[in-house]
């Protein structure tokens, strides 16, 4: 038996997933009208999409402030896009936003593991090596290395949580952009001031 894909529902399913049209079709068809399946099938795309794209020159993009809480936080972010074209869009724009208003929220360290301080992994090794003292020497390294991740996804803007929608990271907002908008993007950094920090 197959289900009848309508317009209804690959509006709703292009509407929860900024997917294109004819992409939410096709995802509909394939999953034979299981709405889940299909945001499934478009997020795998999605990342084949953004990788096949990923050696592509960002050399346009936006730099964005925001300043939150009366002005004691403020957030300056360049993110780059292939196109002038890209960059003047209101999904481009709202997105530059939506990473400036995460960096104010979350305060990441840095935008990815590659750009994190190694003092900054040999002091939370430090504590990690102190806080399992008195367990067996296998289980002490499992312990660091375990506290060193959940450190770095903390700390590392990709890995964290968006604040707006904590079932998805930051790498996965940026890819479902990039798949969206057909090009690709790059969070290259930023700067977070805060007052009295």
């Amino acid at each position: 038996m197959s289900v009848q894909i309508n317009a209804k529902m690959v509006g709703e399913l292009r509407e929860s997933t900024g997917a294109g049209l004819m992409d939410c079709k096709k995802a509909l068809v394939e999953s034979e009208g299981d709405v889940d399946k299909a945001v499934e099938i478009l997020r795998k795309k999605g990342v084949a999409t953004a990788a096949k794209k990923a050696g592509r020159d960002a050399s346009d993009g936006l730099i964005e402030t925001y300043i939150h809480l009366g002005g004691k936080v403020g957030v300056m972010v360049e993110v780059s896009c292939e196109s002038d074209f890209v960059a003047k869009t209101d999904d481009f724009k709202q997105f530059v936003r939506d990473i400036a208003m995460h960096i104010a929220a979350a305060s990441p360290a840095c935008v990815s593991r590659e750009n994190i301080d190694p003092a900054l992994i040999e002091a939370e090794r430090k504590l990690a090596e102190s806080q399992a003292e008195g367990k067996p020497a296998h289980a002490i390294e499992k312990i660091v290395e375990g506290k060193i991740n959940k450190y770095l996804s903390e700390s590392c803007l990709l890995e964290q949580a968006f604040v707006k929608n904590p079932d998805q990271t930051i790498l996965e907002l940026l890819t479902a952009m990039i798949a969206k908008m057909g090009e690709n993007m790059v969070i290259k950094r930023f700067a977070r001031f805060q007052v009295g920090a």
